[in-house]
């Protein structure tokens, strides 16, 4: 009896020992990028220069780094998968999602949530990828908005360690780029939320001014509903201080809000579960800037179903996805294209649009 007493005890210290030194490990490796970092802009090709009163198409597209099929449920969301199912699996849902958005025939493209190391995504660098895939989209910048430690949950297949971000791409010359680091919680909770942040690109006008582009993917795992909203605010402060200054400013990505303000009440389906996308509150809005829902009143397609469940017609479904633009833009379209979810748990967005002379 005794000696089963020490090994047990033996057993429960070696497991108290290895909770500690991940625990340790998981602190010790935590970072966040520091803020207004620069960016390199990656130059394909020579790109011409953009102008004010032309038409111009921007799409944005939450990929869900490879992993969401239609039939696929991930456990953060209350699913049952934490990992893409293959490599090949990868592949063929990044290869699908950018088809699938460049077949809009955007002049500029946004994606978010885009691997390009992880354990989750096989070490598929989906940047590179989709690069690939995107020949007459040469100006490239990536920015890093997670890397996580090695997450040794679920215990049957652990979610690992991960490195992805925001990825944004033109057919006109960006003459440079930034990255600003968002206010996320501290706390525990900032061991399970991205190193949030957006881009910020700047691309050169005829008209001597610059078209100020901001690609961004705002928090959804808090604990903290007003980490959000003072998310906003910094982008609304940086977009407003570029239109005072004569440019024009327009931001696209995942909201991880209900821009429509009522999807549950325009798609059908909603519960006290499915209580993480609230609306956007009006009052954070500055006068010279307007939120952007692509919406169609008489066919709405949603932007994002909630993964907790493969997709089917008892899939929650909210527009998360949409843009923000200056007072000098104006807005011709904004609309979502139905993929069926095929790809990704988002659907592309675009918007077309011509800066105000």
């Amino acid at each position: 009896m005794k000696l089963l007493l020490r090994i047990l005890l033996g057993l429960a210290a070696a497991v108290l020992l290895a909770l500690i030194c991940y625990v340790a490990y998981v602190l010790l490796t935590y970072y966040r990028l520091e803020d207004e970092l620069p960016l390199t802009v990656e130059t394909a090709d020579s790109a011409d220069t953009a102008a004010v009163g032309e038409r111009y198409r921007l799409a944005s597209y939450n990929i869900g780094f490879g992993a969401y099929s239609d039939d696929y449920s991930f456990f953060m969301d209350g699913g049952t998968e934490s990992r893409a199912r293959s490599e090949e699996a990868v592949c063929e849902n990044v290869g699908g999602a950018v088809a699938a958005v460049s077949a809009a025939e955007p002049d500029f493209l946004f994606l978010q949530e885009v691997d390009v190391d992880g354990t989750r995504s096989y070490h598929v660098d989906e940047y590179a990828y989709a690069c690939s895939l995107l020949p007459d989209l040469g100006q490239r910048v990536f920015a890093q908005n997670y890397d996580s430690p090695y997450l040794f949950w679920p215990l049957t297949e652990p979610h690992g360690a991960n490195r992805a971000g925001q990825a944004t791409f033109s057919r006109y010359t960006i003459a440079s780029a930034l990255r600003r680091s968002l206010p996320i919680e501290e706390g525990f909770m900032k061991l399970v939320d991205l190193d949030r942040c957006y881009s910020v690109s700047r691309v050169p006008l005829d008209s001597g001014k610059e078209l100020v582009l901001y690609n961004f993917h705002l928090s959804a795992y808090t604990s903290d509903g007003t980490i959000a909203d003072e998310q906003l605010k910094m982008l609304f402060a940086d977009m407003k201080a570029e239109y005072d200054a004569g440019n024009y400013a327009i931001a696209a990505g995942d909201f991880n809000k209900d821009i429509l303000g009522n999807s549950p009440e325009v798609f059908g389906v909603s519960g006290p579960e499915y209580t993480w996308a609230q609306p956007v509150p009006a009052e954070l809005v500055p006068e010279e800037l307007t939120i952007v829902a692509p919406f169609d009143p008489e066919a709405p397609v949603a932007s994002c179903r909630n993964a907790d469940r493969p997709y089917g017609p008892d899939n929650f479904l909210v527009t998360v996805d949409g843009f923000i633009v200056s007072a000098n833009v104006s807005v011709a379209d904004a609309a979502v294209i139905d993929t069926g979810f095929r790809w990704s748990d988002h659907n592309p967005v675009y918007m077309d649009f011509t800066l105000i002379p």
